[in-house]
């Protein structure tokens, strides 16, 4: 999918500069039609599913299975999921799709279908659930949401508690030594380790991504890590939804073109 490009410069950025420095808009990327040599790592909320105000309250279109399975096949097995969520919160909602994937920003990985998840990072210490679970309580009962190896406070319902929300987050990551994320109208605590960007740097050591050009699509700033890895394998990053500082190559303006982009091949 990789366009001509001037000298000096890379698809999808002003005079090769970098795009978090110009602010300049990205094009969207060339159509799938020629996977030849191509891996492709999707994020899910916010680029296969519109956010809803909870975590559970997201839709799955019903054709999205089929469309990742056949998708998959045409890749000869080079496609991976690399969700936030949990792996078993994703096998909940898309069912036996049978994709690689990597659950808990990184943190949980699962090379195939028909391999045992690998942690990747430590498990969250139940104390830190028990302070953002605090945190929560006091702006309001917040949502907390708990993975393997992180754990987030979800404030879409209240969002001017935000600023607050994420004061009260980074003292107790910068406590335990977690790294806090944030995301849209979310705060997540991970372990060291919980890394999108290392995800799928795991995922390109091994068959069947091994010595293939790697493509990401993720609409959050936690998908800045896979962007930034991206890059450095020589590939390209595909931004979903409105412009912002970034470090992708291209861009879809939301959910529903991501859906159309995947069944353009």
């Amino acid at each position: 999918m990789t366009t001509a490009a001037a000298p000096g410069t890379e698809p999808g950025t002003c005079s090769g500069k970098d795009p978090r420095a110009s602010g300049a808009n990205l094009p969207p990327p060339p159509p799938l039609t020629d996977t030849t040599g191509l891996s492709l790592f999707l994020d899910f909320d916010g680029t296969l599913v519109d956010i809803a105000e909870r975590p559970e309250g997201v839709v799955v279109p019903p054709t999205l299975p089929e469309t990742l399975a056949v998708l998959a096949q045409r890749l000869e097995g080079r496609l991976a999921l690399v969700s936030g969520r949990s792996l078993a919160a994703l096998d909940d909602l898309l069912g036996p799709v049978g994709l690689p994937m990597a659950g808990s920003h990184g943190g949980e990985f699962r090379p195939s279908a028909d391999h045992e998840a690998t942690p990747l990072a430590d498990a969250l210490p139940a104390s830190v659930v028990s302070e953002l679970e605090e945190i929560a309580r006091d702006h309001g009962d917040l949502i907390v949401e708990t993975k393997p190896c992180s754990a987030a406070i979800h404030y879409r319902l209240n969002p001017d508690m935000g600023p607050s929300v994420a004061s009260q987050a980074a003292r107790v990551a910068s406590t335990h030594g977690l790294r806090a994320k944030h995301g849209k109208m979310v705060v997540e605590l991970s372990m060291p380790g919980s890394d999108k960007g290392n995800a799928v740097a795991r995922f390109m050591e091994g068959p069947p991504f091994l010595g293939s050009r790697p493509v990401f699509v993720g609409d959050d700033v936690t998908d800045e890590d896979a962007f930034a890895m991206i890059r450095r394998l020589g590939g390209e990053g595909i931004l979903v939804g409105p412009m912002r500082p970034t470090l992708a190559h291209w861009r879809l303006e939301n959910v529903a073109a991501v859906h159309r982009w995947l069944e353009s091949s």
